[in-house]
């Protein structure tokens, strides 16, 4: 069952269109996470399914009923912001009841879902407590707390991790991998700039570029198989790496020479027009394999080295290259800085652009 659709949704602020022709179905109970650049449009359209902001054109349907006009209040959608917006002088347990208060719920009903999610949260230590004497991940969880005692339709998460701690994102991270566990029949979105994020919590990860989707997949999916090189160049850190490359010859096992000149065979079905073309070769740093010279797909000088202990990242100049290329190696290297690098993959995990960026879908 659809938990929300979205058709055709378009945001424009005068005469700047921000969001151009939004489609999207998201089932119900799915974990969907918005991932993109600043001003891509992610927090925009968060905000316009929670009613916050105005559609401009489109439709929004919530399990299958129109909302365009539905004011935030009757959309059954609970949002949780970046910052914990908490009223400073309630307890704990007053600031997650007091929703439910103003709804004139009844006593009974505030308690049993303020005890049903403080337990969830594993908040129970903590409900006579006022927010200043509570950690900022323990905050983050009152206001996740307080979002779930209404009951909604659909969780909406505005980058909720990003104003705490790396040890604290973490934890937090994983509260929410429990909760969404437990509530299955409830649609989340959620809004991050951080991929481990994306990658570790989402059903699917809607990937969005200029007010455009790029592409909607499973995180592996994106990983694997991106549609392009922008996809392809944002989900995975560091960044894959990206050359300039030519088809030599098209066929079922297709030939393929890199920017150093060494042929590579692909398994591509393309099509015969793609003979003498320019395309975008893409490598994964993780996917570099080091080479004798004979063997290399490309070969280059070392930048700067940064040893990780369980993976060292190499940064390499690489001549011909506009943009440095980054090989991330398994376990700790001895290599310095100007010394000569070469590198190559397998040819399962190469990827092929042509000239627009899109993917030639090889595999």
């Amino acid at each position: 069952m659809t938990g929300l659709s979205l058709t055709k949704v378009k945001k424009s602020y005068g005469e700047t269109q921000v969001l151009h022709g939004i489609d999207l179905d998201i089932g119900q109970g799915e974990f969907i996470v918005f991932v993109g650049p600043s001003g891509c449009g992610k927090s925009t359209l968060l905000r316009m399914i929670a009613g916050l902001e105005d559609i401009t054109s489109g439709e929004l349907c919530i399990e299958g009923a129109r909302v365009n006009e539905l004011p935030a209040a009757m959309r059954g959608i609970a949002m949780v912001f970046q910052t914990y917006a908490l009223y400073p002088h309630m307890t704990v347990y007053d600031n997650m009841a007091f929703a439910m208060r103003i709804a004139k719920e009844s006593k009974e009903e505030i308690h049993e879902r303020v005890m049903e999610a403080a337990r969830m949260l594993q908040l129970e230590p903590y409900l006579d407590r006022l927010p200043k004497a509570l950690s900022g991940g323990q905050r983050q969880r009152v206001a996740i707390g307080r979002a779930i005692v209404r009951h909604p339709k659909v969780f909406l998460f505005d980058e909720p991790l990003s104003n705490l701690d790396a040890a604290l994102r973490v934890q937090t991270r994983i509260e929410i991998a429990n909760l969404k566990e437990q509530l299955t029949a409830t649609t989340m979105i959620y809004v991050t700039h951080d991929q481990v994020e994306a990658m570790t919590l989402a059903d699917r990860i809607v990937v969005l570029s200029a007010g455009k989707i790029e592409q909607v997949g499973t995180p592996l999916e994106l990983y694997t198989n991106p549609a392009n090189v922008f996809v392809a160049q944002f989900i995975g850190s560091p960044a894959m790496n990206i050359s300039k490359a030519h088809m030599e010859s098209a066929g079922e096992r297709s030939l393929v020479t890199a920017e150093s000149g060494h042929n590579i065979e692909i398994p591509i079905a393309a099509a015969q027009d793609l003979n003498g073309c320019a395309l975008q070769l893409g490598i994964r740093p993780e996917d570099f394999l080091v080479a004798e010279e004979s063997d290399a797909l490309m070969s280059g000088k070392v930048l700067f080295v940064e040893s990780l202990g369980e993976v060292t990242l190499l940064h390499i100049n690489v001549e011909g290259h506009d943009e440095t290329v980054v090989a991330k190696l398994p376990g700790i290297l001895n290599y310095r800085k100007g010394e000569t690098i070469h590198l190559t993959a397998l040819p399962e995990k190469i990827h092929l652009f042509n000239e627009d960026g899109m993917s030639l879908k090889y595999r």
